[in-house]
């Protein structure tokens, strides 16, 4: 994008931002994020423009009001999670739209096969972990393989699992797209001939309060992650104004920045799994409120607070 074009397209922001600065903390830090973006793409592509200039005088006074009398290392952390992730979920909410359809897809294809091909679930899940299952179920207990590892021991290897999975959700978006999108197929038709197993046995409902109990972050996470992955390709497929370096930098910062902001809900997952999954004899009760209590917060901080975050952003835009 050239400089004068970028100019353009942000002038009226900025001077809303100069002349009416926010009072509100939330929408002072949503001020803030957009005028510290805005930035660094003018640091990177115009180093030495007036314009750099201008907005690191913008962005330096509105540092001074959000971090002043406090350490920046401990805010800036606190501000990702608050304010700079939820604003690239709602920047990226197709990406993450696509992402949750593709996979939803691709687990009902993972159960269709199932369902018509009696050898699919061991072609996917694997005769070790079949028959080990289906020992598990001839003892009474269907969901022992979550009680066969110490606690400890499983989060660890659960944790840099899932992790790994996430970033290659990411990294494989590098290629166009469709590389994320394979990494959805092969875990969205696991998820569903794996699903579909346990139904077939009639354990189906006992599956879903047990095995969900973590499920529900992990896989959102996953859904998240392949979002950013798209993030990542799509930024290489469609530069629009920018040159397709340029494009594929900032796909790839922010798409990074989605990844990484999602590790801690890998790591809760993860600890579900680890300390509580194995848990099956819990009350049903308290398995529903783990579960809704998961999906409440993804569609909150995923969806929910970033429109509203966005909201608030756009009446600073344009009432003040």
């Amino acid at each position: 994008m050239r400089e004068a074009l970028f100019i353009k397209q942000n002038t009226e922001k900025w001077k809303a931002y100069e002349i009416n600065k926010p009072t509100d903390p939330d929408e002072l830090a949503a001020a803030f994020i957009a005028i510290t973006d805005d930035l660094a793409y003018a640091k990177t592509f115009f180093p030495q423009s007036n314009t750099t200039k201008y907005l690191n005088g913008l962005a330096s006074t509105f540092h001074q009001d959000i971090y002043k009398n406090q350490k920046e290392k401990s805010n800036r952390f606190a501000t990702f999670w608050r304010y700079e992730l939820p604003m690239l979920f709602f920047q990226h909410r197709r990406q993450l739209l696509y992402s949750l359809i593709f996979f939803l897809v691709f687990t009902c294809m993972g159960v269709l096969s199932a369902k018509y091909d009696n050898h699919f679930v061991r072609l996917i899940l694997g005769d070790d972990y079949v028959n080990m299952t289906n020992d598990n179920i001839a003892k009474g207990d269907p969901f022992g393989v979550y009680k066969s590892t110490s606690s400890g021991l499983m989060f660890l290897m659960i944790a840099i699992n899932n992790v790994y999975v996430e970033l290659r959700f990411f990294v494989m978006g590098i290629f166009f797209s469709v590389g994320s999108l394979y990494a959805s197929l092969m875990n969205g038709v696991m998820l569903g001939s794996f699903q579909y197993y346990f139904f077939s046995k009639g354990l189906g409902i006992q599956s879903i309060l047990v095995i969900w109990i973590h499920g529900t972050l992990e896989m959102s996470s996953f859904i998240v992650a392949g979002g950013a992955g798209l993030v990542l390709g799509n930024s290489l497929l469609f530069p629009k104004t920018y040159t397709r370096m340029q494009s594929l930098k900032k796909g790839a910062l922010e798409g990074l920045k989605i990844t990484i902001g999602l590790i801690p809900i890998i790591l809760l997952a993860a600890f579900f799994e680890s300390f509580v999954t194995r848990h099956t004899e819990m009350p049903v009760w308290l398995s529903i409120i783990i579960l809704a209590s998961s999906l409440a917060f993804v569609i909150w901080y995923v969806i929910l607070y970033p429109a509203k975050l966005n909201k608030s952003l756009s009446y600073i835009n344009t009432d003040h």
